[in-house]
């Protein structure tokens, strides 16, 4: 089953909120986060209740799942657009 989760996860990454506003869109907002993924971690199983912007789209309600890979921490600027009524994350 789903759950909301906050702002640091129990995974050892952390999601840090930069800035939360209105879109000019009714019911939306604008939430940018930076999110800093250890050498070997990953996000977890999770989904955002609106889109995921650039430098890559994710589809409203799609599960992913960040994972790093690589030799050196992952940090990544996150842009959602989302509904204003509904959480951030929802984990799996």
């Amino acid at each position: 089953m789903a759950r909301p989760i906050d702002g640091t996860s129990a995974w050892g990454v952390e999601r840090t909120e930069l800035q939360r506003a209105h879109a000019s869109v009714p019911g939306r907002l604008i939430v940018q986060t930076l999110f800093d993924i250890p050498v070997g971690l990953h996000s977890g199983r999770h989904s955002h209740r609106g889109e995921e912007g650039d430098p890559f789209l994710i589809s409203p309600d799609t599960v992913h799942n960040a994972r790093n890979i690589g030799t050196v921490e992952t940090r990544m600027l996150s842009t959602y657009f989302i509904d204003d009524t509904k959480p951030l994350v929802t984990t799996y």
